[in-house]
């Protein structure tokens, strides 16, 4: 009886180990897919512009990013966005480690055309 508790107990930890550490991955890709959409259509906005909109994306899904951990920089048809966050995790109750995010997107810019909607007359 004590080796099934014992058991239940360390299923119970891994259980709750993988719930918190799948609950930050999916954040961690969410904002990752914000990012790179935001980027895509970037290709009229300043490199600080952009970094205002990644930090507003970070704080909408819960990313503890600050303005020093992200760069942004225009090359040609691409906009290069590095930076990384640690988040911590509780693993096991009572127990929080500082897990590392880190992101590179590489995105081609898209600049989008604009439709002239008078009237052809």
């Amino acid at each position: 009886m004590f080796r099934l508790l014992v058991k239940l107990a360390i299923a119970g930890l891994i259980a709750n180990a993988s719930w918190r550490m799948g609950s930050a991955y999916l954040s961690f890709y969410r904002f990752k897919d914000a990012v790179a959409e935001a980027t895509q259509y970037s290709k009229e906005k300043s490199d600080d512009e952009l970094r205002q909109r990644i930090l507003e994306i970070a704080s909408h899904y819960d990313v503890p990013l600050a303005d020093d951990d992200v760069t942004v920089r225009h090359q040609d048809d691409h906009t290069l966005v590095d930076g990384s966050y640690k988040q911590l995790i509780d693993l096991v109750p009572g127990y929080r480690y500082p897990w590392l995010f880190t992101f590179s997107i590489d995105t081609f810019t898209i600049v989008p055309q604009r439709i002239d909607t008078r009237d052809p007359k």
